[in-house]
């Protein structure tokens, strides 16, 4: 399911379907006449930007200490022939989205480097009319076409999750000149006047008949809580700061909660001692509580993140069983657990996670590459998923209309996104009804790439009461930046 191979296949079969006037795709009907509002790039210009980390973040058992940015500019022509620009960001993930114990943190960065200049040719010579879901759709199997190109060369091949992390900042431009070209907000544009019945080209018989529309609101919410992270090397307390960084901004947990007013805490583990993650989140659940008592706060919640390092379902099982006896506070706070375990869902069916869902939602993330992969976990017990604007607008607004009509547990998380990205990031989880909350990590990592966004869009980049704004969002495009 998660292979190059796999997708590319399926890739072919959505681009012949959006190429004939009677092509089907996942048995839906015929796709009739397209709409004028169809568009063609036109153009496509990659960036990069280069960042360090205020401070290092521990995830999956590795340490980031830097970031590079991934910025894209595209043009895009209206049947009338008139243009529209558009932009698109996103952090070049590479520890996250390509794992790797032989090739080091330079090489998976210039594979991703490399790949982005190929899917910007591609992009810029894509012929396709179409809405940017389509065109999307229809570029995906070519993009993992250039990744398996690439991974020729490489001693171990550029993962999917990797390849559609590449290519979000492309589908993220090309939303937002498409919005600007009609002078409508991205997410006004899903309806069928723009997009066409139905989604079941996309999401299977069970959408026959759907628009986008129906799953993705017209206008964000005007603000959503902000989901706070405690790295695996963080300092929790004073006594834990072996350095200090000493440039104004917080460096303990209680720091955070008091200059940011948080109620939402992303705590992560390291799955592979437990003793270790129970001492962790019960040193957190104490140091929150405290705090919180003292800001007379009593609605605040955890997230648990393992990062896929969880040897077995067994491991969480215990874990969460163990935590309620030892600290049942801390086991009520618990929101939701957020890949426990391998993110190769066919690799480990042995990872059947309905027991752990029984005491706690569990999502998948790392596994999230499409469809198949969200009805494959969907089948081993997940109980949700984690949305990010990092696989793709297009990708997030199917998968978040699958995860709607199946009625599972959605939330939206975020890739260390700073600047354009994370305000993309959360716009996209403003605009889905079942997201309740939002994660911003630049703030506390790499808060020199937000230079700038704290004037634009205070409400997310300058938070004092735990709650993310999303006024100004409203604008043409994704609402990020003007034309």
């Amino acid at each position: 399911m998660d292979t190059m191979a796999r997708s590319s296949s399926v890739g072919v079969t959505r681009r012949r379907a959006l190429a004939s006037a009677g092509g089907l795709l996942l048995g839906a009907p015929a796709v009739r006449s397209r709409p004028s509002s169809d568009v063609r790039i036109t153009e496509a210009e990659p960036v990069f930007e280069d960042f360090r980390y205020r401070t290092p973040i521990k995830f999956g058992g590795a340490v980031v200490d830097r970031v590079t940015v991934l910025n894209v500019r595209c043009t895009v022509r209206g049947r009338q022939g008139e243009t529209a620009h558009g932009f698109g960001s996103m952090p070049l993930g590479n520890v996250w989205s390509f794992p790797s114990k032989r090739l080091t943190y330079d090489q998976t960065l210039a594979a991703m480097k490399d790949l982005a200049a190929r899917i910007a040719k591609i992009t810029a010579t894509e012929q396709e009319w179409g809405h940017p879901v389509d065109i999307n759709q229809a570029l995906e199997p070519r993009y993992v076409s250039a990744a398996a190109e690439i991974s020729r060369g490489l001693d171990e091949p550029i993962p999917l999750l990797c390849a559609l992390v590449t290519a979000s900042p492309f589908d993220a431009a090309i939303h937002d000149a498409y919005g600007k070209l009609h002078r409508r907000n991205s997410f006004q544009t899903l309806g069928p006047e723009y997009l066409p019945p139905d989604l079941s080209r996309f999401l299977g018989p069970e959408f026959r008949g759907e628009t986008l529309d129906r799953y993705v609101a017209r206008k964000p919410k005007p603000a959503l809580p902000l989901y706070h992270l405690v790295g695996a090397v963080d300092p929790i307390l004073p006594e834990d700061v072996q350095q200090p960084i000493g440039d104004g901004l917080p460096e303990t947990l209680p720091e955070w909660i008091r200059f940011n007013g948080i109620t939402h805490i992303k705590i992560k583990l390291n799955g592979d001692d437990r003793e270790w993650d129970l001492h962790r989140v019960v040193r957190v659940h104490e140091a929150t509580a405290r705090t919180e008592s003292e800001r007379s706060v009593s609605g605040y919640v955890y997230s648990l993140d393992f990062n896929e390092k969880c040897p077995n379902v067994g491991y969480l099982v215990e874990f969460l069983e163990t935590l309620r006896s030892r600290s049942p506070q801390a086991f009520a706070r618990i929101q939701y657990v957020e890949q426990p375990t391998a993110r190769d869902l066919d690799a480990n069916p042995q990872n059947d996670m309905h027991d752990a869902s029984r005491i706690v939602p569990v999502v998948i993330d790392e596994s999230l590459t499409g469809r198949d992969a969200f009805l494959k976990a969907l089948a081993m017990g997940y109980s949700g998923a984690a949305l990010k604007a990092c696989k793709g607008q297009s990708q997030s607004l199917l998968m978040a209309a699958l995860g709607q009509k199946r009625r599972v547990f959605l939330c939206v998380q975020d890739l260390t996104c700073p600047g354009a990205s994370l305000a993309h990031s959360v716009a996209l989880a403003a605009h889905i009804p079942a997201v309740k909350a939002i994660e911003a990590n630049a703030r506390q990592y790499v808060p020199a790439a937000n230079s700038g966004w704290e004037k634009r869009f205070p409400g997310i980049f300058a938070v004092r009461d735990g709650m993310v704004r999303t006024a100004g969002m409203n604008g043409p495009g994704l609402g990020v930046v003007p034309e």
